[in-house]
């Protein structure tokens, strides 16, 4: 057949473009982890020498950082007097990662999977699938860079007050679970907001809870939350308010084993919020930016996760409505609605 080149032009096109942010990205994980987002938008308009004597790094390679971030859009610049600075929304996306716009940490997730790369290439071949903690350590701190401005923006604001009921639990004094709560964002978020309530989160990988542990520390809610090792199908407890998964359901290898511990462990009138990524019922309406971001991390992090656990499922991050409704039906689980949404997420009230 023969070429079109209009098309093929295109086509070209956007690969280069593709290819120019693959590399770019690797300057984003460089600068956040150290701190050259944050010295620039604390200093103000500088040179890359004075970026550079302010961090105590080589100042050629600063320079370069620098004008890589300029032509890429992550900063500004003035030819005139050579300085770089961040606008307030820039600062905003790349320097603030106490602000729900904060996404530069999001990027060590895409630095994980080409870290990983060869052992998500060996899953391909293998069949075996690639574990959670399998993964380069960058990835437990990407997620949880990546999440806790969402959780930040709507977990108290708008995703509590959606589910029937619940916040008025919270607020009295609640017993809640956060399953699948890695470094423990949303868990701590919880404890801040509902200081009457008792909060823990559980996570199979011991390495997270520690971790969470110390977040908790520093956060200084120590005395509220708590943090132990456990998966969806074996974390232990009965009739919790509130069970959430943010964003792991679809991971697990056996999603309905685990959603039916889950309605083991509530109480008679409680509510399990799930948190699951954006998605639409068939591929082809699927094609949009946040889409491609899920579509290729269930191809390097959640199908491998989810073969690298006994129970068959392999579900990836694109599932929809109609599936969970399948899939929660079979757990036992009679009431399902999507209680509220995001651009990124969709937020599903579970009731017995």
């Amino acid at each position: 057949m023969a070429i079109n080149e209009d098309k093929l032009n295109e086509l070209i096109g956007q690969f280069v473009t593709d290819f120019g942010a693959a590399m770019h990205a690797a300057t984003v994980v460089i600068g956040d982890k150290l701190g050259l987002y944050k010295a620039l938008a604390e200093h103000g308009p500088t040179t890359g020498a004075e970026l550079a004597r302010r961090t105590g790094l080589d100042t050629r390679l600063v320079e370069e950082w620098l004008n890589a971030q300029f032509v890429s859009g992550y900063s500004d610049y003035d030819p005139s007097t050579g300085e770089f600075h961040l606008t307030e929304e820039q600062a905003a996306v790349l320097a603030d990662d106490s602000t729900p716009a904060f996404l530069a940490g999001a990027m060590t997730i895409a630095a994980a999977i080409y870290k990983d790369e060869e052992r998500i290439r060996e899953a391909f071949q293998s069949g075996k699938g690639l574990g959670w903690h399998d993964h380069c350590h960058d990835l437990f701190h990407g997620t949880e860079r990546l999440f806790k401005p969402g959780y930040l923006g709507n977990l108290v604001s708008a995703w509590i007050p959606a589910l029937e009921g619940v916040e008025a639990k919270l607020e009295a004094g609640a017993k809640v679970a956060d399953v699948g709560c890695g470094h423990g964002a949303s868990t701590i978020l919880l404890a801040q907001q509902y200081p009457a309530s008792t909060i823990i989160g559980f996570d199979y990988h011991e390495e997270s809870i520690e971790t969470a542990r110390k977040r908790a520390a520093e956060a200084g809610v120590g005395d509220r939350v708590r943090f132990e090792v456990g998966s969806a199908q074996d974390f232990p407890g009965t009739d919790y308010d509130l069970v959430c998964i943010f964003d792991a359901l679809h991971d697990m290898g056996d999603p309905v084993g685990g959603a039916r511990h889950i309605r083991e462990s509530l109480a008679a009138d409680g509510t399990w919020l799930l948190v699951e990524p954006m998605a639409i019922g068939g591929l082809e309406n699927n094609v949009n930016p946040v889409s491609r971001i899920f579509y290729a991390g269930a191809v390097g992090i959640c199908t491998p996760a989810a073969e690298a656990q006994a129970g068959g499922y392999a579900l990836g991050n694109q599932v929809s409505d109609e599936r969970w409704r399948e899939l929660l039906g079979e757990a036992g689980f009679s009431g399902v609605r999507r209680a509220t949404e995001t651009p990124f997420n969709r937020v599903f009230e579970v009731r017995k």
